[in-house]
């Protein structure tokens, strides 16, 4: 039996990879999650609640024994004006306050609408970056297997050379080194894979999901975005809270007028008396408003002004953001070419010299394994700075105004 268990575990089948596309992964980002799934159950919700905003409140039913005497010489005499009383009252609030009141509850429903907006951008802008550091992390994986499998050749170039004594014995211990620290390159890439397969599997539920199909693209046209901040989500949230003071305002200058009320009630009395029909009206009396609707009113007024602060600021900030973000993906779009153009011819060259000089027995196996380690780590530090400038491309696209895929 000691040999079954080990058996079974490899001839297990290994957990299916599931390839997704970096559009594939946006669409699943804003279709089916919980997070938008709960703001699209709060502007229900809302709407639901504003079908009852500006209605009349419930009538009131009042049912008692009126004009019952607990005094005089006979208090339960016939001719006294007791009666059974039952009636019904209806307050009656002015109709500015009800019209504040619907237009309270459609802001609501605005920045319910303008919080979802916030949060697809927000599920797309993390599902996109997680999809690009996956990608690249694999790529990043098959360069160090590469350039492993490339210094593995050189070892029994330099054991010959060790043996043949035109190498020493301490420069064969150069590749290991190398090797080595290609190891730790592929240990940070698979955690860097993982995480970010993690984060992705948030979006796209699987146990191993692999990056497929091609990479965003690296340009972008910031002229293009710059017009569309005015529409940005954050900005449309900053804004509705903005109307939703407004609204609230509304409702405390409505206070300023008076409501009103209605009510009808039937009595019964003795049988040698009459029954008695009574309809009554009301109305409040805002008499002293500067200790109660003036307050409010002031205090609603003090939070538009800082709702139109706040928006102003906003305005200004996601300007600010995105000259920023602009500037971080042309200084990282500049050091990708920059490397990727010169500085890869360079060691290329110095590989090609070094083997060269190698065979015709000018340098040493050291400085061969040297080239070929600095070459390969330069490679994998170009396709680092790639995924920032497709990284910072794809986050202008996604956070100021690229349409849903």
């Amino acid at each position: 039996m000691g040999w079954l268990i080990p058996a079974l575990l490899l001839g297990a089948p290994a957990a299916a990879q599931q390839p997704v596309e970096y559009n594939e992964a946006l669409r699943a980002a804003a279709a089916d999650q919980p997070l938008i799934e709960a703001d699209r159950l709060q502007i229900e919700a809302r709407r639901l609640g504003a079908e009852a905003a500006g209605q009349l409140p419930d009538p009131k039913l009042e049912a008692g024994i009126e004009n019952l005497p607990v005094t005089g010489p006979d208090p339960l005499g016939p001719d006294m004006m007791t009666m059974l009383k039952v009636g019904v009252e209806q307050e009656i609030p002015n109709r500015a306050k009800r019209r504040a009141q619907t237009g309270l509850a459609g802001s609501q429903i605005t920045l319910a609408e303008a919080r979802l907006g916030l949060t697809v951008r927000q599920v797309r802008v993390e599902a996109g970056a997680a999809w690009i550091d996956l990608a690249y992390a694999q790529r990043g994986l098959q360069l160090a297997a590469q350039a492993s499998a490339e210094l593995n050749t050189l070892v029994p170039v330099a054991n010959s050379a060790v043996a043949s004594g035109s190498a020493r014995p301490a420069e064969a211990l150069a590749i290991r080194r190398s090797l080595v620290e290609f190891d730790d390159t592929t240990s940070r890439l698979e955690a860097e894979r993982d995480a970010a397969g993690a984060r992705l599997a948030r979006f796209i539920p699987a146990n191993q999901l692999v990056a497929t199909g091609p990479t965003p693209p690296p340009l972008v046209d910031a002229g293009e975005l710059r017009p569309t901040l005015g529409g940005n989500p954050a900005l449309a949230v900053t804004d509705a809270r903005l109307r939703l003071a407004d609204a609230e305002l509304r409702v405390a200058e409505a206070e300023r007028r008076p409501d009103f009320g209605v009510s009808v009630s039937y009595g019964v009395r003795e049988r040698n008396y009459g029954d008695m029909l009574s309809v009554m009206g009301s109305m409040t009396l805002p008499i002293f408003a500067g200790r109660r609707q003036e307050p409010r009113i002031a205090a609603a007024e003090a939070e538009a002004g800082a709702a139109r602060a706040r928006l102003v600021d906003q305005q200004r900030q996601l300007s600010a953001q995105f000259e920023a973000d602009v500037a971080a993906w042309r200084s990282a779009y500049r050091q990708w070419q920059n490397a990727d153009q010169q500085l890869h011819m360079l060691e290329r060259e110095r590989v090609q010299l070094e083997t060269a000089s190698f065979a015709a027995g000018r340098a040493s196996l050291t400085d061969v394994v040297a080239a070929r380690t600095s070459l390969a780590m330069h490679e994998l530090e170009i396709l680092e700075r790639e995924a920032k400038a497709v990284k910072a491309a794809s986050l202008l696209r996604l956070t100021y105004g690229e349409a849903r895929p």
